[in-house]
């Protein structure tokens, strides 16, 4: 009996103590109170500020304090939201409440690496986040530029694309403006990413780099030569330049035409019809190697003399003879001849004529005469008979 009594007391004990405990548990794990970050672990500079945006759930509805345990000495830490510096955020049940944790290492921080611990404490629950940083030195802001063709050729009138890349060598993001500094005969412009610009449209970001389109058009006619500008990416603390040139390079403009400048004639059929035309360089370099041809209507012949010529030089002409002679069953009226003239190394130039077939002289002789002796032999009838 004793015994039994006894049995009976310690389950009673038991129970009463297990079932006080029971909300002890519930209300330490039973309300699933977490706090974590996206990156637990990351590299800092020294004396940087670094913000961790961190996630608070809880699966009940409560208010939750925040703190920072182990935190390294002589840095500093705080909580925020809404714009304001927290101590505690209020949970939904089953939502997650987001926070601001900002550390910032103090400038006399030693190289290496240091951990602490983000502590969320609810009603009776406890939730720990460790969070590693890694310090080191920055490297110091540094704009570099790179290109593969410094150096551009064009003509006289063209424009000269360069194509740029900018560095941002540091590890801090760099807010850039662009400035040129070219010869007065030249505007310059830059675009990124289609775009004109010349303060770049966001910060160029620590360890990356940004494409850049320069383009120097000239104001006026160039002389053939060198004309060197400067680029340069400026930002509060470093600068980069870059020396560009363009290079004016002479080239010659051709054109074909008459003495006269008249691009018409005329032709008669079955015979040899010369037309003087004149092959014109007003560019500031010889054409040399000019193939001569021409597009005839069919069964037209069209000869050139010279049909190659050697060199046109700048500011000076060449005169071409073009023998032409229409088709045999060629009617009168206008026709379409066109001549090109094909430079080494350049692009053809192409003028149309227009031909103008008439009927021989000797053939309207011919019927002029047919056409008397028709009248006279009328005539003599007229005279014998009428007098019978």
């Amino acid at each position: 009996m004793v015994r039994t009594r006894f049995a009976l007391l310690v389950t009673l004990l038991i129970g009463l103590f297990f079932g006080a405990a029971m909300p002890v548990l519930a209300q330490d794990g039973g309300g699933g109170l977490t706090l974590s970050t996206s990156y637990p672990s990351m590299v800092v500079g020294i004396g940087e500020t670094v913000t961790l945006n961190m996630d608070v759930h809880s699966s009940t509805a409560q208010t939750v304090n925040l703190s920072v345990s182990n935190l390294p000495k002589d840095w500093t830490a705080e909580f925020r939201g809404g714009g304001r510096v927290i101590g505690s955020v209020f949970v939904s049940g089953n939502t997650s409440s987001k926070v601001e944790l900002r550390v910032t290492t103090p400038a006399t921080v030693k190289a290496g690496t240091y951990t602490f611990t983000v502590v969320a404490r609810g009603r009776g629950e406890t939730s720990e986040f460790p969070v590693e940083f890694t310090v080191k030195e920055k490297a110091p802001a540094r704009l570099t530029f790179e290109t593969d063709f410094p150096t551009i050729r064009g003509g006289s009138d063209a424009t000269f694309n360069f194509s740029v890349t900018l560095k941002n060598e540091g590890d801090d993001d760099l807010s850039v403006s662009l400035l040129a500094d070219a010869p007065k005969e030249l505007s310059v412009t830059f675009k990124a990413s289609g775009k004109d610009i010349t303060n770049l449209p966001t910060d160029i970001k620590a360890g990356s780099s940004q494409k850049i389109d320069i383009a120097a058009t000239p104001l006026t006619s160039l002389a053939v030569g060198n004309y060197p500008l400067t680029i340069t990416a400026q930002s509060d603390t470093v600068t980069a330049t870059l020396d560009l040139t363009a290079e004016v390079v002479g080239q010659p403009q051709l054109s074909l035409t008459t003495p006269d400048g008249r691009l018409s004639g005329d032709a008669y059929i079955n015979r040899s019809n010369q037309i003087k035309l004149v092959l014109r360089n007003s560019g500031n370099a010889p054409a040399a190697g000019v193939r001569l041809s021409a597009s005839a209507p069919s069964g037209w012949t069209v000869t050139l003399n010279p049909e190659t010529v050697v060199e046109v030089p700048a500011n000076n002409e060449v005169e071409v003879t073009a023998d032409i002679k229409p088709a045999d069953n060629a009617i009168s009226g206008d026709y379409v001849v066109t001549f090109r003239a094909q430079p080494n190394q350049s692009a053809s130039k192409s003028a149309d004529f227009r031909i103008t077939v008439k009927t021989s002289t000797l053939w309207g002789a011919v019927g002029i005469g047919l056409i008397a002796v028709a009248v006279a032999i009328v005539g003599m009838a007229v005279t014998r008979f009428g007098r019978r």
